[in-house]
């Protein structure tokens, strides 16, 4: 079993704008590192036990000299930032690769080995862990990550790990919107090894969708019923992820910090959970849409 989301991937054109972007919606953003041989650069925010990471292209010629290789998930990421960027993977965790590896080969998924990957970070730490890519007969945005280092290492990387002017802690749930939600879904279970999750009705991305609950985060496969933020993404870049939702301490804190720091006032709505959610909108979010829940 795949133990939860990982991280996030949103792409950017421009890491440094990126940062800031995020830290305006009151994230602590910091360098992450490059790449080694991608061409590529990053920078991430911890909560508890998650990440999101903002990757940009940092040397065209080394990125376009390898973007080509077999297992590189970073395959297509010029054409996908020059189109607007965004949220582009979910990466779910899992303890052991190599056995999700071959479970996913004897349900006959194109799938790559699980491969040693690893960064140097600006300070000098050395990060290890292991990656598995989908095949071109298997091509969903996802892939998966087995941490080598662990993550209380991890997060000595970034100072304040964990501690966002936002309050926010955890990935609730990321979304992948798509014409056919019941077809998607039966894809995804058998990728993943589950049973499809019935269907539900989203509120405020205005989506029916399948959620299927990875520990204590959901991936939901989300097909647009109105016009509203699944539509929008669907339109905009056709079917792929689009929308993050994290969990916060309080709403209004995220609310405040935003207002202070430039942004205008953002939209809300009520969850099928009674909950209220409210949206950044993917021009002030690097081209994703990035949603927060919580207490006032």
């Amino acid at each position: 079993m795949f133990t939860r989301i990982d991280h996030v991937m949103i792409c950017v054109p421009d890491l440094e704008k990126g940062m800031e972007q995020y830290r305006k919606m009151g994230f602590n953003m910091h360098a992450g590192g490059v790449h080694p041989g991608k061409g590529t650069h990053n920078a991430v925010a911890f909560t508890q036990d998650d990440y999101i990471e903002l990757l940009a292209i940092r040397d065209q010629a080394e990125h376009q000299a390898t973007a080509g290789q077999p297992g590189n998930s970073h395959a297509g990421l010029a054409h996908f930032i020059a189109a607007g960027g965004g949220l582009r993977y979910i990466i779910l965790q899992s303890d052991d690769l190599t056995a999700e590896v071959a479970a996913m080969r004897a349900r006959g998924i194109d799938v790559s080995d699980a491969m040693d990957r690893g960064r140097r970070t600006p300070a000098g730490q050395e990060l290890r862990w292991k990656a598995a890519v989908l095949g071109p007969k298997n091509p969903l945005p996802i892939f998966f990550i087995q941490h080598l280092t662990p993550i209380a290492e991890r997060r000595k990387q970034v100072p304040g790990a964990g501690s966002h002017p936002n309050g926010v802690f955890t990935i609730e749930r990321a979304y992948v919107v798509t014409p056919d939600a019941e077809v998607a879904a039966a894809q995804y279970a058998k990728v993943l090894g589950v049973p499809q999750p019935p269907m539900q009705r989203g509120t405020v991305i205005m989506s029916d969708m399948a959620v299927f609950q990875l520990g204590p985060t959901g991936l939901g496969i989300a097909q647009p019923y109105a016009p509203g933020p699944g539509a929008q993404a669907l339109e905009r870049r056709g079917p792929g992820p689009f929308q993050v939702l994290f969990r916060t301490k309080s709403m209004g804190a995220a609310a405040r910090w935003m207002q202070e720091h430039g942004m205008p006032p953002l939209a809300r709505g009520v969850r099928n959970t009674g909950e209220q959610a409210m949206l950044v909108p993917p021009d002030h979010a690097g081209g994703a849409y990035i949603g927060f829940v919580g207490p006032e």
